[in-house]
């Protein structure tokens, strides 16, 4: 298997922005998810939990041994699976990832998926190393492999991460069971569906370099470059059209070194000349998320969910930890249970309408827009009006000038409004 398809996908974008790059003493994160066109994407909020010694997790398709605390998390993520394409965890911790090709073979048996990794993750590191290294011990003990879609025909990848906290960030990028990582202190940072670090190694499996120079990849004399020794000779459509979209999310990042906010991080995901909002063909933008991450610990971190597809016809809505958070279940789709086309064998067979009520209410205001251009334009300036008033009280809080428990509801509130709006 080697990732092409019929249709060439397009794929993901992350973005990191971090002081001096920011405009404030904030670190910006930023995902895009392309997804298959049709597939949901919820938002879903799951409280800390302390778990019973001994204990088994389901994942996507394995079961692994649970950990006795996790911590509370927020995810948007594809409504059939377990894990998620990205999230927040209540300790300021931020990732995405990435699908990426390479030299070792992608496993054709199940195990964890990399959005299974994400939300692992989340649940248990308190940090973007802590998170790092939880995701690299999983990956040693149980691999990384299973469908990646919902369809029967096989699609699967490795995987590369973003991982992001108020101090600092991560990138992982990985070959099946090896991996290496980079640090980024300060600046800006963006990844797409290539493998991008190369001299500049900050952490790495044991057994890198040897397994590279066993397979004839790298003579061990040469710099190491991990890009150059492990990237495909071959490379799927995807990861060659990833280039040019890396090289775009690289300039829009870059034009903002300085000068980062979340609302110039929306602008970014909401691009369409370079590719980084993507809205034709079998894949799209299905959600997309932007996080502010204070520096000052005193200040709440604030993360920021479209959770229905193409960002720039999508308000963000934000999300802020809280000790009673109201559950905001018109983002989360339907349960089936052992029903579920996912949990059957042979797995995919038939599919099930995982729609939530803020997808269906999206979905009819963008036929309406389409049916009756001013009309849907209309309440849509009205909606993106209701976005900036979020963003206008967000910075206030940032400043001072708002305490953060009189916003603890607003991401219910404001799915509440969009929904009302789209009726």
């Amino acid at each position: 298997m080697d990732g092409r398809m019929a249709e060439p996908p397009m794929s993901c974008d992350c973005f990191v922005s971090l002081p001096p790059g920011s405009r404030d003493d904030h670190v910006i994160f930023g995902k895009n998810s392309d997804r298959p066109r049709d597939e949901v994407q919820e938002v879903a909020y799951y409280p800390a939990a302390s778990n019973p010694p001994d204990s088994m997790l389901e994942c996507t398709f394995i079961q692994i041994p649970q950990v006795e605390q996790t911590h509370a998390v927020v995810l948007s993520k594809p409504a059939w699976m377990w894990g998620a394409e990205m999230g927040a965890n209540d300790q300021g911790v931020c990732i995405g990832n990435e699908a990426v090709w390479t030299k070792e073979p992608v496993s054709p048996g199940e195990a964890l998926l990399g959005m299974d990794l994400v939300r692992l993750g989340l649940e248990r590191g308190d940090s973007a190393r802590a998170a790092l290294t939880v995701i690299t011990d999983l990956l040693e003990q149980h691999g990384q492999g299973g469908q990646c879609r919902e369809d029967p025909e096989p699609f699967s990848y490795h995987n590369t991460f973003l991982l992001v906290d108020r101090h600092e960030a991560w990138v992982l990028e990985t070959a099946g069971r090896l991996w290496v990582a980079q640090k980024v202190s300060e600046g800006v940072k963006n990844i797409s569906n290539q493998l991008t670090i190369s001299t500049e190694i900050s952490a790495e499996h044991p057994e890198l370099r040897s397994v590279a120079q066993a397979q004839g990849w790298w003579d061990g004399q040469e710099e190491f470059n991990f890009s150059q020794t492990f990237s495909p000779e071959n490379p799927p459509t995807r990861m060659e059209l990833a280039k040019q979209r890396y090289k775009g999310g690289t300039a829009l990042i870059q034009q903002h070194n300085g000068s980062m906010t979340a609302e110039v991080m929306m602008s970014i995901l909401r691009d369409k000349p370079s590719g980084i909002c993507m809205d034709s063909g079998g894949f799209c933008t299905t959600g997309s998320m932007v996080s502010v991450l204070p520096r000052d610990m005193n200040l709440p971190c604030i993360h920021f969910f479209t959770a229905t597809p193409d960002p720039s016809r999508s308000i963000f809505k934000p999300f802020i930890f809280s000790d009673c958070p109201t559950r905001v279940l018109r983002v989360v789709s339907p349960q089936f249970g052992p029903d579920d086309p996912v949990r059957k064998q042979p797995r995919f067979q038939s599919r099930v309408d995982r729609r939530h009520d803020l997808y269906k209410a999206h979905q009819v205001a963008l036929s309406n827009m389409e049916s009756k251009p001013d009309e849907g334009l209309a309440v849509y300036d009205i909606l993106r009006d209701l976005e900036s008033q979020c963003l206008s009280e967000i910075s206030a809080m940032l400043n001072g000038e708002i305490p953060g428990d009189e916003l603890g509801d607003l991401f219910f509130d404001c799915v509440d409004t969009e929904i009302k709006f789209y009726q």
